[in-house]
C-alpha cells in the first residue's frame, strides 16, 4: 500500500486524514519522543470533551426534569459546533503558525469546559457544549496538517496511527472520567476535572511540541471564484454525494446508538448506574483492533463489498442490542456495531480521496466533515421522538433504516469504480 495514502485505521478516527498530501520533513519517526508525546496528547484532548456527557444523560434527565430530547442536545450541541467550524477552520488558519493554533485552540477549549460547571440550567450547559465544539476543529484539523508537514514521508503513517489511538483513548477517558466523577461528586465537578486536565494538557503540548518548519510563501494558483465553483461542482458528483450520505449515516449510527442505549441500560431490567454506564464506553476501544483487520479485508474484496460487509455487521450488532441480556447487548451487540462503524468510516474516507477531483479534495473533505458531524448532531436528538412512541426498539428501527440508506448510497453511488481499492 502506498504510504502516502491514509491507512484505514487512520481514516476511521478522523475523516480529514484521507485527503492529506504528506511532504517529507524533518522528523524521521518516534525520535525525539517529546514531539510524539505532544501529538498523542493532542489526540487525547481533541476528543476528551466531545462526547463527555453521554454517560450523564439519564442523570441530567432527572436533575433538570427534562426530556430525553432536551438532554440529548448536550451531545448534539458539541457536534454541531464541529460541523459548523470544521469546513472553514482550515482556510482561516492556513497561513498561521500550526503550533500556536493548536495550543490556542486547547486553551480556548478549556474555557467553556470550566464554564459548563457553572451552568444554572440545561440551556446554559447546552450553550457551553456548543462553544466547546467550535474550538475542537482547531486541534484535530491542524494536528493532521502538522504531522504531514513535520515528519518524513515514510514516518507519517506511524505517527498518525499513534495520534488516532490517542483520539480513541481520549473519547473513552472523557466518558469514563465524567461518569466516575459525576457518580461520586456531582456532574459539575466532571467539567471542572475535564477543564483542569485540558489546561494541563495545553501546558505540556506548548512545552513539548516544536515550532513548525518555516513554510515558503506559495501564491494561490486559483482565485476565490474558481475555488467556489470547484466546491459547488461536488454536488453534481454522484460518487461524492453518496460518500457524504455514508458519512452522515456513520456518525448518526454511532452517536444515536450510544446516546440512547444509556437510557435503555439505565431502565429496568438493567438499572445501570452512571458509573456503570461510563464503563460501557470501553467497548469503543475495539476499533483499535478491528479497524486494521477491516482495512485488510477491504483491500481483498473491494470498497463496495467492504462497505456492504461493514454495514451488515452494524445491522446485526444493532439488532442484538434489543436483548434483555446485558452481556449480549454489550459484547456482540455494541461490539459488533463499533466494529462495523469503524470499518465503514475507514472505507468511506479512503474512497473520498478517489472520488474528489484534483484541486477540490480539501473542499470535498470539508463537506464530508460537515455531513459527518451533522449526522451526529441529528442523532443526539431525533431518536428521542421515536423513544416516546416505542422506546428503545423504535430507536433501533430508526438506526437500522439509516444503515439501509447508507448501503443504498454506497452500493449504487460507488458502482462505477468496480471492486478495486486503487
Amino acid at each position: 500500500m502506498d504510504s502516502s495514502l491514509p491507512t484505514p485505521k487512520l481514516a476511521a478516527a478522523n475523516p480529514a486524514i484521507a485527503i492529506i498530501e504528506p511532504h517529507p520533513e524533518r522528523h524521521m519517526g518516534l525520535r525525539p519522543l517529546r514531539p510524539v508525546a505532544a501529538i498523542y496528547l493532542c489526540g487525547v484532548f481533541a476528543f476528551l470533551n466531545l462526547y463527555a456527557t453521554q454517560p450523564l444523560l439519564p442523570m441530567l434527565t432527572r436533575l433538570f426534569h427534562a426530556s430525553k430530547a432536551s438532554v440529548g442536545f448536550t451531545v448534539s450541541a458539541s457536534t454541531l459546533g464541529v460541523a459548523l467550524a470544521a469546513p472553514i477552520f482550515g482556510a482561516l488558519t492556513e497561513h498561521l503558525s500550526r503550533k500556536r493554533v493548536i495550543v490556542a485552540s486547547i486553551l480556548v477549549l478549556a474555557a467553556p469546559t470550566l464554564l459548563a460547571a457553572t451552568s444554572p440550567g440545561l440551556h446554559a450547559l447546552i450553550f457551553w457544549r456548543f462553544m466547546q465544539g467550535l474550538a475542537l476543529p482547531g486541534i484535530f484539523a491542524t494536528v493532521i496538517t502538522y504531522i504531514g508537514e513535520e515528519w518524513r514521508h515514510e514516518a507519517i503513517a506511524l505517527v498518525m496511527s499513534l495520534y488516532v489511538s490517542a483520539t480513541a483513548m481520549g473519547g473513552f477517558l472523557g466518558r469514563f472520567l465524567t461518569g466516575l466523577v459525576a457518580d461520586t461528586l456531582g456532574w459539575r465537578w466532571s467539567f471542572v476535572l475535564l477543564g483542569a486536565l485540558t489546561l494541563l494538557g495545553a501546558a505540556f503540548i506548548a512545552r513539548w511540541l516544536p515550532p513548525e518548519t518555516p513554510r515558503p510563501h506559495q501564491p494561490h494558483p486559483q482565485g476565490t471564484a474558481t475555488s467556489l465553483w470547484i466546491a459547488l461542482r461536488h454536488f453534481r458528483n454522484p460518487r461524492l454525494l453518496a460518500t457524504f450520505g455514508v458519512g452522515f449515516g456513520t456518525l448518526f449510527t454511532l452517536v444515536g446508538t450510544f446516546t440512547y442505549s444509556t437510557f435503555y441500560l439505565a431502565d429496568p431490567p438493567f438499572r445501570l448506574s452512571t458509573l456503570a454506564l461510563s464503563y460501557l464506553f470501553a467497548i469503543y476501544l475495539v476499533g483499535l483492533v478491528v479497524t486494521p483487520f477491516g482495512g485488510y479485508l477491504v483491500t481483498r474484496i473491494g470498497m463496495r463489498r467492504g462497505i456492504a460487509v461493514a454495514i451488515a455487521i452494524c445491522f446485526v450488532g444493532e439488532a442484538l442490542t434489543l436483548s434483555h441480556n446485558l452481556w449480549i447487548v454489550i459484547f456482540p451487540g455494541l461490539g459488533l456495531l463499533c466494529s462495523g462503524v469503524f470499518i465503514a468510516q475507514s472505507t468511506s474516507t479512503s474512497f473520498l480521496r478517489m472520488a474528489a477531483p484534483s484541486g477540490g479534495r480539501a473542499s470535498a473533505a470539508g463537506f464530508y466533515l460537515s455531513c459527518y458531524y451533522i449526522g451526529g448532531t441529528i442523532a443526539g436528538v431525533a431518536p428521542s421522538y421515536l423513544w416516546n412512541i416505542g422506546g428503545w426498539p423504535a430507536c433501533v428501527a430508526l438506526v437500522e433504516l439509516v444503515l439501509l440508506a447508507m448501503l443504498a448510497f454506497a452500493w449504487f453511488g460507488w458502482r462505477n469504480v468496480g471492486w478495486s481499492t486503487h
